[in-house]
């Protein structure tokens, strides 16, 4: 096989196609652990750098140009769109919502408008980054909040470890949550769509907060909005990957949600999930983050056993199996990129 281009790569890896190696990105690339994104984030609050073009376009490539990614996603956060909901948030850092949406009234206060009009800068960033990738044949990826995430932010207010007034919501009042994940998702099907149209070859949904739901309650829950999504995005366009953290015992109802992709955490065996969802879908991960604090021939012993795990897959996709964090040195990157970019 002819070595690929990068887009290639990427995408035949999504779409289930053979490949001569898996493609390598990580989640939350562009970050706290590289001192040239502290740079760029000097003197701006994090909102401000999400909305600033030029700010944004650099801190996308960021990880590009210094670790050796072979995908490039847009730097933004999850609740951007939701800014253009109407809803008042700060980031100190996580998102703190000024009003909780606790009733019908609250969830009909947020507005669905065309996130073109109302978050316009996102697009012009995706332009900006798909014109300068072009050349390069590097893929350019977006992504969202999934539903239940973002409810779960919108209800309690702010991040916790349990979302005890989501579940007593859930719980109490289904018809409230019900009407606010259908806004929801109406509002992400929208975005993500623009996001294509944009230049976006690719979208990651994350849902890192649906992992703590049961299989039951997931089903019930947050599998409708995943198919939803699924069922309205422009696919053909772009492969849709679905991100679950802690979502291990899930994994039979994620293979149904439509998704072309996988994203698994590291609490999931590779090679376990692959002979699960067989060629339903493919996979992406799963190296846990803390582990690029290992010597670099370590973490190269875990890339080629996570090759030859995800070998079983229709697919694979190397990643974390959650994003890089602030600690995370910059030559363990490095070595995880190198690592595979090595492979035979």
């Amino acid at each position: 096989m002819s070595e690929p281009t990068r887009s290639e790569r990427f995408l035949r890896a999504c779409r289930g196609e053979p490949v001569d190696r898996p493609p390598v990105w990580l989640m939350r690339q562009a970050g706290r652990y590289l001192p040239e994104y502290r740079a760029v984030r000097a003197g701006v609050s994090f909102l401000e750098a999400c909305q600033d073009v030029d700010r944004a376009v650099e801190l996308s490539l960021q990880p590009l140009r210094l670790v050796g990614t072979e995908a490039v996603i847009l730097f933004s956060d999850i609740f951007i769109p939701v800014v253009g909901m109407g809803v008042d948030l700060e980031f100190r850092p996580g998102p703190v919502i000024a009003q909780p949406i606790r009733t019908l009234a609250d969830v009909e206060k947020l507005a669905v408008s065309d996130p073109r009009a109302s978050v316009p800068y996102v697009f012009e960033i995706l332009r900006r980054l798909r014109s300068e990738l072009e050349a390069e044949e590097v893929p350019l990826l977006g992504f969202a909040g999934a539903p239940f995430t973002l409810a779960a932010y919108l209800v309690e207010g702010k991040g916790s470890k349990d979302f005890a007034a989501l579940k007593r919501l859930m719980y109490c009042e289904p018809a409230v949550l019900h009407a606010l994940l259908e806004r929801l998702t109406e509002m992400t099907v929208e975005y993500l769509n623009a996001q294509i149209e944009a230049g976006a070859q690719a979208v990651q949904l994350f849902d890192t907060w649906a992992g703590l739901l049961s299989a039951a309650d997931y089903r019930e829950w947050v599998l409708p909005t995943h198919q939803a999504i699924a069922r309205r995005l422009k696919r053909a366009a772009a492969p849709l990957i679905l991100y679950v953290n802690g979502g291990a015992h899930v994994l039979d109802a994620m293979a149904e949600s439509g998704a072309d992709v996988l994203s698994l955490d590291w609490r999931v065996e590779l090679a376990d999930a692959a002979r699960r969802v067989g060629r339903r879908v493919a996979l992406q991960g799963n190296l846990d983050p803390c582990a690029l604090a290992a010597p670099p021939a370590r973490i190269a012993a875990w890339v080629r056993e996570l090759r030859d795990a995800g070998r079983a897959a229709r697919g694979h996709v190397l990643n974390l199996g959650h994003g890089c964090l602030p600690e995370t040195p910059v030559a363990g990157v490095r070595a995880f990129t190198d690592a595979v970019r090595a492979l035979t």
